[in-house]
């Protein structure tokens, strides 16, 4: 079996460790991650890349305390609806970060952390998350 190198997939996929996402300059709205076709506007080739910054708060969250497959081991833990202070929306884990001291409207920023373990092969995939500030 044939598996692509992490490290290339990692530089194919920026997004991935960086808040890369895009500007649409017809309707002036901006996504992550990036996309082909505006989802406000439906055009396509009006998208700019635009990389956000890495701050912003807590819109609102959840408790997760039975994990899915693969992520049993690190229950309890909380995923939130992240407003970054300069774009979008997005969801991601909170870490590093006691579960009572997050609470709605809390500041957060982003950090790169581990986010699975490929069970079989061994590989390490990370990614962005969020901790209080």
């Amino acid at each position: 079996m044939h598996r692509t190198s992490v490290p290339l997939l990692w530089r194919r996929f920026k997004h991935h460790y960086r808040l890369l996402g895009n500007h649409c300059k017809t309707c002036k709205t901006d996504y992550y991650p990036p996309r082909e076709i505006c989802p406000t506007c439906r055009r396509r080739g009006v998208l700019e890349e635009k990389e956000f910054e890495r701050k912003g708060c807590i819109y609102t969250y959840s408790i997760i305390r039975s994990g899915p497959t693969g992520f049993e081991k690190q229950t309890p833990y909380a995923v939130a609806l992240i407003k970054l202070d300069s774009g979008p929306v997005l969801v991601s884990q909170i870490v590093d970060s006691p579960l009572d001291r997050i609470k709605i409207g809390a500041k957060v920023a982003a950090c790169f952390r581990k986010v699975y373990e490929d069970g079989k092969e061994g590989i390490i995939h990370y990614g962005l998350k969020f901790q209080l500030v």
